[in-house]
């Protein structure tokens, strides 16, 4: 017994300091992202405060651009996110939206709005998906670059591969169908590819629409939700944007572009067969694939992101459909990693395999195991008087202090960037949940992440019920 309990006061104290350890290392990559961001935010800022875009949006060599719209029962939201897109500042676009067999009125919804009419037009399809029942256009002459295509449905992914088959323009935007763009979101998002001939792919920041105030498919007064689900997440996505892919982007190591909102060449997504239908990280696998392709075939190229094109988003606005949300996000993650598995380490992909990769396997996605197993080691060898108040309060500092320290530079980043909220009162309360949101809140989402090991292992494959509110008037 006294040689198990030895071992016992052995692990607990060793996990003890291992996580210290851990944590000073992430706080230290983190701070280093962070300054990365900031950065490139600046030269961002610097490079585009007197960019005129109207320059962009006469320029005959501005390359037109096939806007694809995924949805499945998205009949409280798509009407705005359609007249959202029709209206966008750009010289030639398309709209593809495509109902991916929506249970709900989708489809009726949209031909009733806009007056569409099923022609004879045939579908090829390029990339292998689910079929197509018909392909709609509008009668109206101010809708003509609208086109609804409907299909069985196959996921967001079979999707999003119906709308590229259909697709004219060599330039793809795979956006959500409950997203809002802003006016000029597309020109600067575009701006990238007409800066440089390597770029294959540009990332867009999402923001939370959720409390603000939607008229005609625009937000047209920038407002935080009053619940508190929605403006957690407006501190996520700071993190996870301005202080996270912005410094991805800067040294060409970005994996992930939002299905929210990107912009992609069309060639390279056809050449690597386009979304993965298999796995509920699409969007991610993407990304990884394309990076593949062009660091094994030696072509040289770019992912790029920038901060300031706004697609606006719906938020979830409850636990349970937050949950399945993050669920989803972490099964796609480790689904993406495993099939990718040959990167990490290999000095053949770059900066991929030795710094971007590394990272997503031991602090995006075991993070969370790892951050679970510290609170109960030093909790319990507190407990037991195994963990002295030195160790417990430094463990403290690392795990929280420092969690605070980002998540409020986060807040502070956004504000003097690019002020989106120009109420007090929102700012102080980001300020005050940035703080907060380190004690229950960061904990539930670890748990969360941490359950999608578990569904991942049962072979969970769904996406899960994301009941949408709508947006406000």
């Amino acid at each position: 017994m006294e040689i198990l309990n030895g071992f016992t006061t052995i692990v607990l104290y060793s996990y003890a300091v291992f996580i210290i350890g851990f944590f000073i290392f992430v706080n230290v990559f983190y701070f280093s992202m962070y300054t990365i961001s900031f950065g490139a935010i600046l030269t961002y800022l610097r490079r585009h405060m007197f960019c005129d875009y109207r320059v962009i949006f006469q320029s005959e060599l501005t390359p037109p651009v096939s806007i694809l719209a995924p949805a499945y029962n998205e009949s409280t939201t798509c009407i705005e996110s359609v007249n959202s897109l029709l209206k966008l500042n750009y010289p030639t676009a398309e709209v593809v939206l495509v109902n991916d067999g929506s249970k709900d009125d989708t489809l009726n919804v949209i031909v009733k709005e806009f007056d569409m009419v099923k022609t004879e037009r045939v579908y090829i399809p390029t990339i292998a998906t689910k079929l197509v029942r018909g392909i709609y256009v509008s009668r109206k002459p101010e809708y003509k670059n609208l086109i609804v295509v409907d299909k069985e449905n196959g996921g967001k992914a079979d999707a999003l591969n119906v709308g590229i088959n259909v697709s004219r323009y060599d330039l793809i935007c795979a956006i959500d169908a409950d997203s809002i763009l802003e006016d000029d979101a597309l020109l600067k998002v575009a701006k990238p590819f007409l800066d440089d001939a390597r770029v294959i792919a540009v990332g867009g920041i999402v923001r939370i629409a959720n409390g603000c105030k939607i008229e005609r498919g625009r937000v047209s007064e920038v407002r935080l939700s009053n619940k508190l689900i929605p403006s957690f997440q407006v501190i996520e996505y700071y993190r996870a944007y301005l202080s996270g892919r912005m410094g991805w982007g800067a040294i060409n190591g970005l994996l992930i572009i939002s299905g929210a909102f990107g912009l992609f060449k069309r060639d390279i997504v056809l050449k690597v067969g386009g979304y993965k239908h298999d796995t509920v990280g699409e969007d991610m696998e993407l990304v990884v694939r394309m990076h593949r392709y062009c660091l094994e075939n030696e072509i040289p190229y770019r992912v790029d992101f920038v901060p300031d094109p706004v697609c606006w988003t719906e938020a979830p606005e409850t636990l349970k459909i937050l949950g399945r949300q993050r669920n989803r996000w972490h099964r796609g993650l480790l689904d993406t990693l495993l099939i990718h598995k040959r990167m990490l380490f290999n000095k053949r992909y770059k900066v991929l395999g030795l710094v971007s990769v590394p990272y997503f396997v031991f602090i995006e996605l075991l993070g969370p195991v790892i951050e679970a197993l510290g609170y109960f080691a030093v909790g319990f060898g507190f407990y037991l008087g195994i963990v002295n108040f030195e160790i417990f309060l430094l463990f403290f500092i690392v795990s929280v202090i420092y969690g605070v320290m980002f998540s409020v530079s986060a807040v502070i980043l956004e504000e003097i960037s690019f002020h989106r909220y120009p109420r007090t009162r929102d700012l102080l309360k980001l300020l005050v949940l940035a703080v907060v949101e380190n004690f229950g809140y960061r904990q539930i989402t670890v748990w969360w992440r941490i359950k999608a090991f578990w569904d991942y292992a049962r072979g969970v494959q769904s996406w899960g019920v994301m009941t949408r509110v709508g947006f406000k008037k």
